[in-house]
């Protein structure tokens, strides 16, 4: 075992778990129940470099006070990739062996440090040899893994770390335990994992070079431990005997799954992951099984829009780059394209290639929310092609991001997609939770029901599924939202409604009377405000100082409601954000959209709202 490092004294270990006592007990409520980041306190560039770097201070000065530990930058982003409490955890273990912070990174998930490394090593060409003591998690599935995943490795189980020997490439040493204390490493290990049944996992990493890589799986494909389970993890540092309650959730997830299943009018097991992208990750690896199984030889095409959300866009093409059996193609939906075009002109492509063709796309569309034709789109879907040698094509798959409309039964039998083989997901940390839990969930219609199996078996292989906390907070949630999003359309219709009133030049792009009478009714709208200049680059600086000025006004003028962030389906207040600075942050820089979306709850002062724009308006006459 690594022994701590030898500047790091008695005191100084006795000091520092006296501050994080302190911490624990002065730390602001939001670090424990917020999901999504304070863009007004963020800056993406040094995220959790800067919030540690005034932690560091704090902590050299021995303050612990509540008031300024919450004035801290945010960070990280979402709690998918790191928020103050799982910082503060990894700080810790760190300090205790003379790592640097960013070289510890936990996972809520047991399996995706491990991924996160092997995936690396898949793109460097290099050698994995897996040590681990005890057993394998439950969930590791070794032939899995290789056959699906692309990846490739060596298992050898061990009694102890001395017996890890010098390999010629990575070697990763894993151990359940029920406390992150005594942490073992060595000269031949490159990677230490310590799994927590309950927790989750923490990885140390003696190669920097794999930190980002680390990182940007938690990010993207899992999450990082929850700040409940991280606030648990941080009282095991401080007393090894302090275990976390586990809870039994039988009634609350079977609450939520019946819950779903009454929303989604769907008949089969809903699925509910740790995060929407942990939901999508196991849609898109289901899915490449089903067809490495039942259409062996043939490609896979994930087809995408390119401006869509930005973890969907960056998690589908992380997934084509690892395996040689699948691509992406490009699906435009937004502005002068329609969505329906463009899916019958890239299922005719899919066919001629003989291809099995995955349709990912958000319903409305973001940031435009926008609806496409949906008996027009049910007939492209459902059109029977030929390949270029006159075979009948392999029939779509269309994955259906629901999170801006979760209360539109699409899926159920006489819908608009029952005939389509469709599997719709949608984020949890969104309606279903009110913003309390980044939990997600999928659905699927019986056409697609046979699929079930599969998505199921690698949400569990990567241990993704939810937490027991997330399924308490969804539980608890859930039943208030449909009433939630129809109370939060209405304050939207009436705030867009004024918009239009008082500024007329503007663009507002918002569903229609009619689409709302169908159904659709999101509480969330993007506004292309009134630009001026005689090239185009004048016109878009003007309007992006514009946005940023009345985003500001209303912050300002609006704080206990009015947020910079990019949550949607919150409980109170109004949040804005320029989508191609944060949820299209991974997109192509010539398909980001720089207008300002704003989305609305069902609770908020509404006429304060209205009177801070109208002041805008005056302002910019």
């Amino acid at each position: 075992m690594q022994k701590v490092d030898s500047t790091i004294s008695t005191k100084s270990q006795m000091e520092r778990m006296d501050y994080l006592k302190n911490v624990v007990a002065n730390m602001p409520e939001d670090w424990l129940r917020l999901t999504t980041h304070r863009l007004d306190i963020y800056n993406e560039g040094k995220a959790k470099i800067e919030f540690l770097d005034g932690f560091e201070e704090l902590y050299k000065n021995g303050n612990a006070d509540k008031t300024t530990l919450s004035e801290l930058p945010t960070a990280y982003d979402y709690i998918r990739l790191g928020h103050p409490l799982s910082s503060v955890f990894e700080w810790a273990i760190a300090k205790e062996y003379g790592l640097e912070a960013n070289q510890v990174i936990n996972f809520s998930s047991q399996i995706m440090p491990i991924m996160a490394v092997l995936r690396k090593n898949l793109f460097d060409n290099r050698n994995t040899l897996i040590c681990y003591e005890g057993e394998l998690p439950n969930a590791f599935n070794a032939q899995t893994i290789k056959d699906v995943y692309g990846y490739s490795f060596e298992l050898r189980k061990v009694y102890d770390s001395a017996e890890v020997l010098d390999f010629d490439g990575s070697t990763i040493f894993i151990r359940e335990a029920e406390h992150f204390n005594e942490l073992e490493m060595n000269e031949n290990i490159d990677f230490t994992i310590r799994i927590h049944p309950v927790l989750g996992s923490v990885i140390l990493a003696s190669d920097k070079n794999y930190v980002s890589e680390i990182q940007h799986v938690r990010r993207r494909e899992s999450i990082a431990m929850t700040p409940s389970d991280s606030l648990a993890a941080i009282k095991l540092l401080l007393d090894s005997n302090d275990q976390p309650n586990v809870s039994d959730v039988k009634a609350e997830k079977a609450k939520v799954e019946s819950t779903i299943k009454d929303i989604t009018g769907t008949n089969d097991k809903p699925l509910i992951g740790s995060s929407g992208l942990s939901v999508q990750y196991c849609i898109m690896m289901g899915l490449v099984e089903d067809a490495l199984e039942n259409h062996p030889g043939k490609a896979i095409k994930f087809i995408v829009p390119p401006n869509c959300y930005g973890g969907t866009n960056d998690q589908a093409r992380r997934v084509a780059a690892c395996l040689d059996s699948v691509d992406i193609m490009d699906l435009p939906v937004d502005g002068d394209h329609d969505m329906v075009k463009s899916i019958d002109m890239v299922l005719e492509e899919a066919a001629r290639q003989d291809a099995v063709p995955y349709i990912i796309a958000e319903i409305p569309t973001n940031p435009r929310v926008e609806v496409p034709n949906l008996k027009e789109l049910r007939n492209a879907l459902t059109k029977s092609r030929k390949t270029a040698n006159g075979d009948t094509a392999i029939d779509p798959v269309f994955i259906l991001d629901q999170t801006f409309c979760p209360n539109v039964q699409f899926l159920g039998e006489g819908k608009m997609l029952s005939e389509v083989r469709t599997i719709s997901y949608a984020s949890g940390s969104k309606f279903p939770s009110g913003g309390k839990c980044t939990a997600g969930y999928l659905v699927v219609n019986q056409k697609a029901n046979a699929l079930l199996e599969k998505l199921e078996k690698h949400l569990v292989l990567c241990d993704n599924e939810a937490t027991s906390q997330q399924i308490e907070i969804l539980a608890e949630q859930m039943p208030s939202m449909i009433q939630r999003i129809e109370d939060a359309y209405q304050n939207t219709r009436s705030f867009v409604n004024f918009i239009e009133k008082t500024l007329p030049e503007a663009k507002i792009n918002f569903v229609s009377e009619e689409l709302a009478a169908e159904g659709f009714t999101p509480s969330v709208f993007s506004l292309d405000l009134p630009t001026k200049g005689s090239t185009h680059e004048e016109r878009e600086e003007y309007k992006r100082a514009l946005n940023n000025k009345l985003i500001g006004m209303m912050i300002k003028e609006i704080p206990n409601e009015s947020k910079y962030c990019v949550s949607y389906g919150q409980l109170k207040g109004c949040y804005w954000t320029i989508p191609a600075t944060s949820t299209q942050g991974t997109t192509k820089e010539a398909d980001k959209d720089y207008i300002a979306r704003v989305s609305v709850s069902a609770n908020l002062d509404l006429e304060k709202h209205k009177a801070v724009f109208e002041d805008f308006v005056n302002e910019i006459s």
